[in-house]
């Protein structure tokens, strides 16, 4: 079987270009990984925790089914998350100590809740990860939402974003839900000025 790749099904969603600028966009519902938790993602332990349990626990389930043939090869899909604060005011201020957030990974359709069990056995056999008892395997739909690909540091997100939320204003929308980052870039190994990262969010007509 040829190698799934959900980013290129889902071009769209996963591979928008810097000259598209701000676009509305259809997310249809899709499977995730997802962890829940809060304070600064750039300071907390716990985030370090919910990433090691995310990506895990997502190559344990690739590899715990590339022997069998019945099911194609995937690409892991990159990390996406859920932002908000209970005073949105002080998350559009960068107050990262009282951001909440949820992090995810998308699976590909295939995926039971009974696989997710069998791999997360596996990896706890082959390590202690704190985090995992904590994941959750669940189906989440965005719908309509407005997005752009951002190239930069996530500091510098702000001014971004604040544009964002006029263009949905200024095409008749308004917001709903939490805002939707999707990481295409390692911060590990790429220089702050070239990460590049797909700003969304949710969308209703005002």
């Amino acid at each position: 079987m040829d190698k799934l790749d959900m980013k290129k099904e889902l071009k769209q969603l996963y591979k928008p270009t810097a000259k598209q600028g701000f676009t509305i966009v259809e997310v249809p519902p899709l499977n995730y990984l997802m962890i829940d938790g809060a304070g600064d993602p750039n300071t907390s332990e716990e985030y370090q925790q919910a990433m090691e349990a995310l990506y895990g626990l997502s190559y344990s389930l690739k590899f715990m089914l590339k022997p069998r043939a019945d099911f194609p090869d995937f690409a892991i899909m990159p990390l996406e998350g859920l932002w908000w604060a209970k005073d949105m005011e002080v998350f559009m201020q960068e107050d990262k100590e009282s951001w909440l957030w949820t992090m995810m990974i998308a699976q590909p359709d295939f995926i039971t809740t009974e696989m997710v069990i069998e791999a997360s056995e596996i990896l706890r056999k082959k390590k202690d990860v704190p985090a995992l008892d904590l994941l959750r395997f669940e189906r989440y739909e965005a719908g309509a939402s407005a997005q752009i690909l951002y190239l930069g540091a996530y500091a510098d997100e702000a001014p971004t974003i604040k544009a964002l939320h006029e263009f949905i204003k200024t095409e008749g929308y308004q917001r709903r839900g939490k805002h939707h980052e999707i990481y295409l870039g390692d911060p590990r190994r790429v220089p702050p000025e070239r990460l590049k990262t797909i700003l969304r969010q949710p969308i209703v007509r005002g």
